[in-house]
């Protein structure tokens, strides 16, 4: 009884009551229908018939429509798949009766084929009928729905869109009202859905925000463009219209299941004028899967993102290495609690210490090495060359030798655009870290040695985005350098997935690949953007301060050097950097030699010049400078 008091089961009981009720009544009226012009109304007949059997009838239907499951979701829910169930469980439960009406002949008098044909559509129409019109009931517009409220405009009228329109109209406690729609296809043009017109295009959006003055907008389009989005951020904010944006489905797998709460502000990723990366780490990471693999720098915004996206294609064993106690502390908690993997292992080491890391690789035998540690921050790195030079350089030599002594199968070291040209320390120790792995694809057949190469990603511990954002949270003035300086941006998980797809191609000779980071922004563009998706405008609200560049600073980063060819490779977005002069293994080690030399002698004074003079030329410049030290 008490089971009966909970509102699942009273729900059902509901249910089943009234569709017994329906059953019953075309029951009826087919023998109704079937003698209407009889002068003298049912033969007595057919009047014991009916008494005797519908009770039968009404039972063993339900019986059926329980088998088909048609009690296990609310009639307020119901979709178009399940009327087709619905017609399924009908057309059986009719084809049952008939067959035991003409086989086993429960009662004296058969039962009339018009009858029998009768009930059946009578009983379709009952039934769905009452399903869809308690939903058209529950998701009519209330009294309060119809005075004017927050009106919102969707660009996208695809299943995006119908969802948030969806919700807003079985919501209206949410105090918004979706007024239309707009979409590029040109077949969806002026049809109505969810009863909402089309009402052109995106290209007329001015337009169309004049004529409908909305609220807000909300982009329900996850994959739309960063074109796409720029223009219609641009339109909104020069009439100070709000912008949402409809999520990807992996961040509503991370929040929680109400749409509405999961609409986000228009991000700077959004409008950066690219093509998306599709995200498919299920595929491009399947060499990974029960696979030991170890992650150095585990902790910071790359190899952190690095974890998360190897954890989702099962490793064995994640080794996540790192020698900042917090940063690990936090990914360690994250891997655990928030997305429950448990087979990961933590490890406090410092890359620089060969006896340490030799102790790591020969416990663990990791099958794959992802080096992410490194330092990135190019003006701490001219104050400090020394530690510039000792954790890129040198660390990654460690590394990479004792992830060959331990017979580790893959080593995939994270580099950047700014080992191009070097023309600071950071940039040169990166450089120097690239030959270091190129030269181990040489000594070291027995592992496949790879570089991977790419631009600024967005919102990690080196980028500007984050500088902006506290910047105009403070009320600006926002800082930069000059007014041409470009720079390529990618999500940190655009980058990560071709990493790991990265480490997946190639000879293993120490390769360098390179990632289609599409085309450079200026700088001072982003700052324009970012302060408009703040909801401020630039020099009005907040202003623009140029400052001059800082030492060895370029203008416009570059992906491959002057001595570097480009080849593309089979996979999507990522070519090969091929030297046309093939690195000198002896210069690299005599170079790493002097380079230790000057470390070691502590002379900080000059030691970021002449770092930067001696990996300016790969071939063979080492040893003026190592035989003046």
């Amino acid at each position: 009884m008490r089971r009966l008091n909970h509102p699942v089961y009273r729900n059902r009981v509901l249910q089943v009551a009234a569709d017994a009720v329906l059953v019953a009544l075309a029951y009826f009226l087919a023998f109704q229908l079937r003698f209407l012009d009889q002068p003298h109304g049912w033969p007595h007949r057919y009047e014991v018939l009916f008494a005797q059997s519908v009770g039968f009838v009404v039972a063993g239907k339900l019986v059926v429509f329980a088998a088909f499951g048609l009690y296990q979701k609310w009639w307020r829910y119901v979709s178009g798949r399940d009327f087709m169930l619905i017609f399924r469980a009908v057309a059986v439960a009719s084809a049952l009766l008939v067959v035991v009406f003409a086989v086993a002949k429960p009662f004296a008098h058969t039962l009339p084929r018009s009858v029998e044909v009768i009930d059946f559509i009578l009983t379709l129409i009952l039934i769905a009928g009452a399903r869809l019109a308690v939903r058209l009931i529950v998701e009519r517009p209330s009294r309060g729905a119809r005075l004017p409220k927050h009106e919102v405009l969707v660009v996208g009228a695809g299943s995006g869109g119908q969802m948030v329109v969806r919700e807003l109209q079985l919501n209206p406690k949410l105090g918004a009202t979706a007024i239309g729609f707009l979409d590029d296809d040109a077949r969806k043009r002026g049809m109505r859905m969810l009863g909402l017109k089309v009402l052109g295009s995106t290209k007329q959006i001015d337009r169309i925000l004049d004529e409908t003055k909305p609220d807000e907008v909300v982009i329900a389009i996850p994959s739309a463009p960063g074109t796409l989005r720029g223009r219609i951020v641009a339109a909104c904010r020069e009439r100070e219209i709000a912008v949402r944006t409809l999520p990807t489905v992996f961040e509503l797998l991370r929040g929680g299941v109400q749409l509405n709460k999961q609409l986000r502000e228009v991000r700077v990723e959004d409008v950066l004028g690219r093509e998306p990366i599709v995200r498919e780490i299920d595929r491009v990471g399947a060499y990974l899967a029960d696979r030991i693999v170890l992650v150095t720098g585990a902790g910071g915004s790359i190899g952190s993102e690095l974890c998360r996206q190897i954890a989702q294609v099962k490793p064995r064993l994640l080794v996540m290495l790192d020698h900042a106690e917090d940063n690990l502390f936090q990914i360690d908690r994250e891997m655990v609690e928030e997305r429950h993997f448990a087979s990961c292992e933590s490890v406090l080491a410092d890359c620089k210490e060969p006896h340490r890391m030799l102790e790591v690789m020969q416990r663990f035998k990791p099958d794959v090495v992802f080096h992410a540690a490194a330092y990135k921050h190019v003006p701490l790195m001219e104050a400090n060359p020394l530690e510039a030079v000792r954790n890129n350089a040198i660390a990654t030599r460690v590394t990479a030798e004792t992830a060959a002594a331990s017979k580790v199968e893959r080593f995939v070291l994270i580099s950047t655009d700014k080992a191009v040209n070097p023309q600071t320390v950071m940039g040169a120790s990166k450089a120097m870290a690239e030959w270091i792995v190129q030269a181990a694809g040489e000594k070291y057949p027995g592992t496949r040695f790879a570089s991977v190469r790419f631009g600024n990603v967005l919102a990690s511990s080196g980028s500007v985005v984050p500088i902006f954002r506290r910047q105009i949270e403070r009320g600006g003035p926002v800082t930069v350098t000059h007014p041409e300086m470009t720079r390529y941006f990618m999500t940190i998980p655009e980058a990560v997935q071709l990493v790991i797809r990265s480490g997946d191609i190639g000879a293993g000779k120490g390769e360098v690949f390179v990632l289609d980071m599409g085309e450079p922004v200026r700088i001072v563009d982003l700052a324009h953007n970012m302060i408009r998706l703040a909801g401020y405008e630039p020099e009005q609200d907040i202003a623009v301060e140029f400052t001059q560049p800082r030492p060895g600073e370029k203008l416009h980063e570059v992906l491959f050097s002057d001595g570097e060819e480009v080849q593309p490779t089979a996979a999507r977005r990522i070519n090969r950097a091929v030297r046309k002069k093939a690195i000198d293994q002896e210069w690299v080690e005599s170079t790493l030699t002097s380079l230790e030399h000057l470390v070691l002698a502590g002379d900080e004074a000059n030691l970021a010049e002449r770092v930067v003079d001696l990996i300016a030329s790969p071939d063979g410049g080492a040893a003026t400078v190592a035989s003046n030290e």
